[in-house]
């Protein structure tokens, strides 16, 4: 004979998964996030790979009176394509036609100052708002290096030393890995991943307890020889199982395609592997609990079907305070956050994916901070489902 509380769970799960479009909806969402990252992550690889691919275009006013600046611009790259004379409604027509990185335009007397070692003007035209500012940002460091060469090539001829305009050289060592550099550009995004454990459960929770309330038909089921933590723990599994299914499959789904894009051309890489995924989801679980638990708790408290809706959505703010505050703050990771739910799990996925050796406690802690409130929350629970004004809702 199966115990009661499975007989609940499996009639619970029955009428929930009836509902199709509600699930659909559920799926939708949980699959929406980590494609919608992975295209805006390929999207910010496509746009700073897209001069490598394409090349830079420059055009230039006056570029025979510099060979060597025009030599020196083809050497990184920079296609340059010579015009003639414009003046500045020109140049703007140009650039708002988006096929040049920028207009290089020399002025008359280039040569002529340059000659006698006097700042010799070249004025550099572009659009700020195209798409383009990387593109111009590698023009003018061609420009400072091709200003620098020529100062020390002075300099020489007059017998001075370059190395005295230099008296500190600093020499720069970024210990930083590719890891650590990812985990700390999409950390904030990897906090999002586990609000499907708050999202998936929250309908069937208040479902399975204000509405069959509604309904009338939670006196029915209480008429059952079942005890009131049978029917609680029933209804919680069963909002934790599609909670926990949500946040796996996000976690999963998130893994795919964080390892399949190249984030090797940002210079970040994922490297968890399919363990280290695997573990997050297990300290996880207590997480899509203590969501179910929650909900189960609110909405047996809630008067009507309406209200428990109400409440739940401001209460999904909640586990969004404390990564927000820390974000805020830019605290160091530090013990206490494994102890607080939801930020424990965000913490941790985040070192995790630094390649950083967190040992065994954290992921204990993460565990345990989700696992007792939620054995708290279904004792308050199934003590609540005993009361007649709950079943009355008075």
């Amino acid at each position: 004979m199966k115990p009661a509380f499975l007989t609940v769970f499996l009639k619970e799960m029955r009428e929930t998964l009836r509902e199709k479009r509600t699930v659909a909806l559920l799926v939708l969402f949980t699959l929406m996030y980590p494609v919608m990252f992975g295209v805006l992550m390929q999207q910010l690889i496509d746009r700073a790979t897209r001069s490598e691919r394409e090349g830079i275009e420059l055009a230039v006013i006056g570029a025979s009176q510099a060979p060597t600046l025009m030599a020196q611009l083809k050497q990184k790259n920079i296609t340059v394509r010579e015009s003639a004379a414009m003046d500045e409604p020109a140049i703007e027509a140009l650039l708002q036609k988006g096929k040049v990185a920028g207009v290089l335009r020399l002025s008359d007397k280039f040569t002529e100052n340059y000659t006698a070692m006097r700042p010799a003007r070249v004025e550099l035209w572009y659009d700020s708002a195209a798409e383009k500012n990387g593109q111009r940002r590698e023009v003018e460091d061609v420009l400072e290096a091709y200003g620098a060469n020529v100062a020390s090539a002075r300099l020489l001829a007059h017998g001075v030393s370059p190395a005295t305009l230099a008296p500190i050289q600093v020499q720069r060592y970024d210990t930083g890995t590719n890891a650590s550099r990812s985990a700390g550009l999409i950390g904030g995004m990897l906090s999002m991943l586990f609000f499907p454990a708050f999202f998936c459960g929250m309908s069937a929770a208040v479902d399975s307890t204000a509405g069959e309330r509604e309904r009338r038909s939670m006196e029915v089921l209480m008429a059952q020889p079942a005890r009131a933590w049978e029917i609680v723990t029933g209804k919680w599994l069963m909002a934790g199982a599609l909670a926990l299914a949500g946040l796996t499959l996000e976690l999963l789904l998130a893994h795919v395609v964080l390892g399949w894009l190249p984030l090797e051309e940002l210079g970040m890489s994922w490297s968890l592997s399919w363990l280290d995924i695997t573990l997050v989801c297990v300290v996880g679980l207590p997480l899509a609990l203590l969501a179910a638990a929650l909900q189960i708790a609110l909405a047996m408290n809630a008067k009507s079907f309406k209200e428990a809706q109400s409440t739940l959505s401001i209460v999904l703010l909640l586990p969004m305070l404390p990564g927000v505050v820390v974000s805020m703050m830019e605290l160091k990771t530090s013990l206490w956050m494994y102890a607080v739910p939801m930020l424990s799990n965000q913490t941790l996925l985040r070192e995790v994916s630094k390649g950083v050796e967190v040992g065994a406690l954290p992921y204990v802690l993460t565990f345990l901070s989700a696992a007792l409130p939620t054995i708290a929350i279904v004792a308050f629970a199934s003590w609540r489902m005993k009361s007649e004004r709950y079943v009355l809702a008075v």
